[in-house]
């Protein structure tokens, strides 16, 4: 179901609402990062989910890494921003460095493990590995803006 909003009152909504994630590219000092296999479908993605109403976004990411992972972080910079043209979702990914905890399995992970870039290149999809690489470039690179169908990148600007 796609919702939509408009301006005007009385007449049909124009423009499609969306929705907005967020997830945490969580790099070690080692250079691994924090990952997740999915309990809805198997597949392996950097921890995320939506943003609620009511939180900023840095607490989002915060948050979420948490809930999936067991992991504190710290959150360093925006490093992406997908838009999943289908669903409309956008999501923003930021870069981040583990604080405290252990990784630990949730209702949402059915495995966590720090992954090489290889790894992430291997087991990701297209459009969750971008994200994860596209973070573990070096500071002082702007964000990543790309667009993709759930499946594969629309366009390779970034």
């Amino acid at each position: 179901m796609l919702l939509c909003m408009s301006h005007r009152t009385g007449t049909p909504r124009s423009t499609p609402l969306h929705s907005v994630s967020v997830a945490g590219a969580v790099v070690r000092e080692d250079g691994r990062v924090l990952a997740i296999r999915r309990a809805d479908n198997g597949t392996w993605e950097p921890p995320g989910g939506v943003l609620e109403l009511s939180e900023s976004v840095e607490d989002g990411v915060r948050r979420e890494v948490f809930e999936e992972t067991g992991i504190r972080v710290g959150v360093e910079r925006l490093t992406g921003v997908y838009k999943n043209v289908p669903r409309g979702v956008v999501a923003l990914v930021f870069r981040c460095h583990p604080e405290s905890g252990a990784e630990q399995l949730s209702e949402e992970s059915t495995a966590v493990a720090w992954l090489t870039p290889t790894e992430v290149a291997d087991r990701m999809a297209e459009v969750y590995a971008v994200r994860v690489l596209d973070a573990l470039r070096e500071g002082g690179a702007a964000p990543s803006i790309r667009t993709h169908d759930g499946r594969s990148l629309l366009g390779r600007r970034g």
